[in-house]
């Protein structure tokens, strides 16, 4: 008789929880989001810096195909010693501008190509393109030799 009162005791009776169901839990996990974008972030810190190493790369000769102008351009050249010639004549650095101003038919628009010698220095060549962009010219360019294939 003593035995009967309890019934299905330690048996996992439904009676003892509230509901008879589990709840649902409505929040989101962001722990794995949030690793994942850590890695991602660290992944990117590391790289970023090797992206912008420079590649010894020889200037003068491409494989790119030669422009067709309707237009003749202007041509700057620097050749080995630093010098500098418009078209065919010889100016200084300090005139580049000045003369340029004076027979751009297009004004800022004038398509302007800098030719620089494989021994000229990089620095003469960088201040003549600097100071044509320092004026306005925004099409500028560089020519190179087609390579030979060897």
């Amino acid at each position: 008789m003593g035995m009967s009162v309890g019934g299905n005791q330690g048996r996992g009776s439904r009676r003892g929880r509230r509901g008879g169901r589990r709840q649902l839990v409505s929040e989101i996990n962001v722990t794995p989001f949030v690793d994942v974008m850590l890695v991602l972030l660290i992944i990117f810190m590391v790289a970023a810096p090797l992206l912008t190493v420079g590649v010894p790369i020889d200037l003068p000769e491409t494989r790119a195909e030669a422009m067709n102008s309707e237009t003749q351009p202007i041509t700057i050249s620097v050749n080995a010693e630093g010098q500098v010639y418009l078209q065919e004549t010889e100016i200084a650095i300090d005139e580049v501008v000045p003369k340029l101003e004076a027979i751009a038919t297009t004004g800022y628009n004038e398509r302007i190509y800098v030719r620089g010698d494989t021994a000229a220095a990089y620095g003469t060549v960088m201040k003549v393109m600097a100071r044509i962009s320092a004026a306005g010219y925004r099409n500028l360019g560089l020519v190179t030799l087609q390579e030979q294939d060897s």
